[in-house]
Parts: structure tokens; sequence; C-alpha cells
């Protein structure tokens, strides 16, 4: 009897695998380690609203991504999903800024601290994502209409441990004027309460990320032009005077929906701020 080695289908030890690979599907919660497959960003989950997660590596810088596939757990390949509902819980609404919603409650007194900010547009963005999560601490903000003053302001303030000052600016970039304004109060006699902190952007209109009004990147306006008529000359707006100047922050600001269509740089210094006021005091 001979060996035909014809004989043998070599096809018969290879199992055929019909349509893509089926990923495990995991509710995503609070604090569990993500990392995106396309670019190896790693970080833990802070906040999810809206169908976006978003992710704060180990040096505090966040990112908001979908939920899907495309992540890895532990080094395997997932689809995360929504987090499961507990049984007979009822719905847990999420804030703008991606908390949990406090259940209702009556009215509460105002902390004697306070936020500050640098304009109206400011406050607005600010109360329209961080609203929710402002109100339930009892936190007030207010604009100042400019920080030329700040130290004076301050000092008129006179905040405490009891009575802290948490203040945002604009700009807030190393050798700019608004750096130098913030390290003098840092100095100064209440420079321990009185935290400032600050998004890079010259203005606050470019921290809602330009996908969110659909275009690739905000324009670049020369110095020589005020920054907010450039930016409306841009877009070709109108922008004669301060009506048209409003409309178009009117525009900008419906775009925005929650933190995911701001960027970073602002969402961590907010969050700060709340931190900074709120930490130590009575409920």
């Amino acid at each position: 009897m001979t060996d035909d080695r014809y004989s043998h289908d070599v096809l018969a030890d290879f199992s055929i695998q019909r349509g893509p690979k089926v990923l495990p599907k995991v509710p995503i919660e609070r604090d569990m380690v993500v990392e995106v497959i396309a670019d190896g960003y790693v970080g833990a989950l802070v906040r999810f609203t809206d169908g976006l997660m978003e992710l704060e590596d180990r040096s505090g810088r966040s990112r908001a991504f979908p939920l899907g596939s495309g992540y890895l757990i532990d080094g395997v390949p997932v689809e995360l999903v929504k987090p499961l509902p507990k049984a007979g819980a009822a719905a847990v609404r999420k804030t703008a800024s991606g908390s949990f919603a406090a259940p209702e409650q009556r009215a509460r007194t105002a902390l004697a601290s306070r936020i500050y900010v640098e304009g109206r547009h400011d406050a607005e963005l600010v109360e329209k994502v961080w609203g929710d999560d402002l109100r339930a601490e009892g936190v007030v903000v207010e604009f100042l209409g400019g920080i030329d003053d700040l130290e004076k302001i301050v000092a008129d303030f006179a905040p405490t441990s009891e009575r802290k000052l948490g203040i945002l600016v604009d700009h807030l970039v190393p050798g700019s004027k608004e750096s130098r304004i913030a390290e003098a109060v840092g100095r100064g006699k209440y420079g321990k309460y009185a935290l400032v902190v600050g998004h890079p952007f010259v203005d606050v209109w470019q921290a809602v990320k330009p996908h969110s009004l659909g275009i690739a990147a905000w324009p670049t306006v020369p110095r020589t032009i005020e920054w907010k008529h450039g930016i409306c000359e841009a877009f070709g707006w109108p922008h004669e005077d301060q009506a048209d100047i409003a409309r178009a922050w009117q525009f900008i600001l419906s775009k925005v929906k929650n933190f995911g269509d701001l960027e970073p740089e602002l969402l961590g210094r907010v969050e700060h701020l709340i931190d900074f006021v709120t930490v130590d005091q009575e409920a």
C-alpha cells in the first residue's frame, strides 16, 4: 500500500471564519482605563454624555471620544457601550458638563465664595455647560468686563479660607499681560485664597471646538485687527457694531450642547475653579 501525498485535503485542518470577529460589549463606568487603538492615547473615563466619553490622561489632559469599537481594555479589543441602568433605579440625568445631576432639591443658599470670569461671553458659556453643577453647589459666577484692575478687585473681595475667589481669564500664556497680572495676584496678600487660572485662547470663542461649528479651524486674525471683528469678517458675518458681535456670539453659543463641544484647555480650568471654591465648604 503506497502513501499518496496528494490524497489529503490540505484545507481540511483550517476552519472558515465568516464575517468580522464579534467584539465583547463593555458598559463604560467612571474611572475605567481605556486605550485608543488609533493613536495609543490612554486615559481614565471622567465623564460621559450624549454618546461622548471624556478620557483624562496622567498629565491631566482630556479628550472626548464616541462610544463604539476601536478601544482596548486591559489590552483586549472591545466595543464600549452605554452604562447599564441599575434595576429599579430611576433614570439618572447628566448635566451638560457630564456630571450626574443632583436630585431635585430646594434652592440652595449661595456660598460666600465666588467665581469671576473676564467677560459676559465667558459667563454665558460657563452657565450653559456648568450651570446645573454650579447651582447644585451654590456657586455664583460674575463677569468683570476686563482684568486690568484685578489686584484691586481681589483686594476689595478680600478672600479667606471660608470665602474663596476663583478667577478665569483669557489668553493666559507665558509673557502675556494676563500672565503678569495673574502672577501679581498670586504673590499678593490674598494669593492663598484667590486662584487665577486661564486658557491659552485669544478669546473664549476660540474654546469652542471648530468641528462643532462645522469648520476645520478658527481663522487667523492679524494683530492689527480686533479679534472678534476679524473672526466675523472671515466668516462673512456682519460686524459693524456690538449688536453684530453679540449675534455672532449667540450663534456660536447655540452650537455648544455639552462639554464635548469645548476644548480640554477650558474644561480643565473651569473644573479646577469649581473644586477650589467648593472644597472645605459646609453642605
